[in-house]
């Protein structure tokens, strides 16, 4: 039997998780699981990398221990943050992409090149995060200048591994830089920023060997994983692993709404409602939005001391329907989730949730509400209608949000409560 490892992180936690074939189907074993999560630094929020390559090897040399054969790992991250390099010294520091340091770089980017143009070049999506504003803050800085090397974070992390540099399509694509007609890089787009070009290496496939660990590696965790590229996006990776051709949810800190696409969407009304276009496999897209998703929930549960399943067990309680904008911008890192939910609701003068079960009734709804809104735009855009919506992820497991998903959109909903961007991550490995 041979044993795969997909290491596999979110904004909030990493899982290092098994994989083999048995009987036709991927079966998994989580072997190790860590909290993740961006910290505050003098107003400003950064990823620990230190304690995220810490816990990265941790995790494999527990799967070694307890599988000391396997055949490759590879590694999946959100999108969009990176890491500059000046050989092999990290230049500057590893932004978070809820950090509001693009606020006074947007406009400038904007003043070059107006959105409406990248928009029909790239197709990504308006977001305050997008990395082409973090590149320009950088910029500013004086940081591009002396940087040899850009590297998003699994690249960063596969780097540490085994010294090779390899970029990948679908974390690229997550940049703002990439043409959806050449799908690389956009010359036109980086020489107008002023950005290093030499820094935009060339790109690879998911599937593709990295190398080998290093020895200090090797000897540091007892014994040696070939490591490969996976589709290093962790929603292209999710995406990969759902075999319906109807629109999707990925449902996790961020909800991502789309459908599976071989052509991009730039026209003026998939801009308008805010859709990306997101790299696939095989240099398709993902015709998607991103929706503000569990980052609401997990943090409301928090802050009220009690876990997501408690937050929403008890809505059918409430008789509280108002709804309110679950994507606002105030949502993106507020200091306090709960007060901030609170103030949206009383933007469009809704009365104030008597308890914690009304919030939760507010906040799933609102979140129905968006899903619903979102697939009847991808549809009108698109022209073509689906009976179902295929929802994976850990959000998968709210049949609460799932019924009133139902329920507002129309569509029949079909939940597979899986660990899909694992499995997409395992299913290139296997290919």
């Amino acid at each position: 039997m041979f044993f795969y490892l997909a290491i596999d992180i979110g904004a909030s936690s990493g899982r290092h998780i098994i994989g083999y074939m048995e009987s036709g189907e991927i079966k998994t074993v989580e072997v190790y699981r860590f909290k993740n999560g961006a910290f505050e630094n003098n107003g400003h929020l950064f990823w620990n990398l230190e304690s995220l390559l810490n816990e990265v090897k941790t995790g494999i040399k527990i799967a070694l221990e307890k599988y000391p054969k396997i055949e490759s790992l590879a590694i999946d991250t959100w999108g969009v943050d990176y890491i500059l390099m000046k050989n092999d010294t990290i230049i500057g520091k590893p932004y978070a992409y809820r950090d509001s340091r693009t606020e006074n770089t947007i406009p400038k980017v904007h003043n070059i090149i107006p959105f409406e143009e990248l928009y029909k070049r790239t197709g990504i999506a308006f977001n305050t995060f997008n990395t082409i504003y973090q590149l320009y803050d950088d910029k500013e800085k004086g940081l591009l200048d002396e940087a040899t090397d850009f590297l998003h974070i699994p690249e960063y992390l596969n780097y540490c591994l085994t010294g090779v540099k390899m970029k990948e399509y679908t974390m690229a694509s997550t940049t703002g830089l990439i043409n959806v007609n050449t799908k690389d890089y956009d010359s036109e787009i980086i020489e107008k920023l002023g950005f290093n070009k030499e820094i935009f290496k060339e790109l690879h496939e998911g599937g593709d060997f990295v190398g080998n660990f290093k020895e200090e590696i090797v000897k540091e965790l007892g014994g040696n994983i070939p490591v490969k590229l996976c589709l290093s996006h962790d929603t292209a990776s999710a995406v990969y692993a759902i075999d319906y051709d109807c629109p999707y949810i990925s449902s996790g800190t961020w909800s991502l709404l789309g459908v599976k696409e071989k052509y991009a969407h730039t026209d003026l009304n998939s801009m308008k409602c805010n859709f990306t276009n997101e790299g696939g496999i095989n240099r398709t897209f993902r015709y998607l939005k991103n929706i503000m998703g569990m980052w609401v929930v997990n943090n409301i549960s928090k802050e009220n001391g009690i876990t997501p399943v408690e937050f929403r067990a008890n809505v059918a309680s409430s008789t509280y329907k108002y709804t309110f904008d679950i994507n606002s911008k105030e949502l993106l890192a507020p200091k306090n989730m709960t007060e901030a939910v609170k103030a949206e609701l009383k933007k469009v003068n809704a009365p104030e949730p008597q308890d914690l079960n009304d919030l939760a009734n507010s906040v799933l709804l609102s979140l129905a509400k968006s899903y619903a809104e979102s697939i009847n735009e991808i549809e009108t855009n698109i022209q073509r209608v689906s009976e179902s919506i295929v929802i994976v992820g850990g959000g998968a497991h709210n049949t609460i949000l799932n019924k009133y998903t139902e329920e507002l959109s129309g569509k029949k909903v079909i939940s597979l409560p899986i660990e899909a961007t694992a499995i997409g991550n395992l299913k290139i490995q296997m290919r």
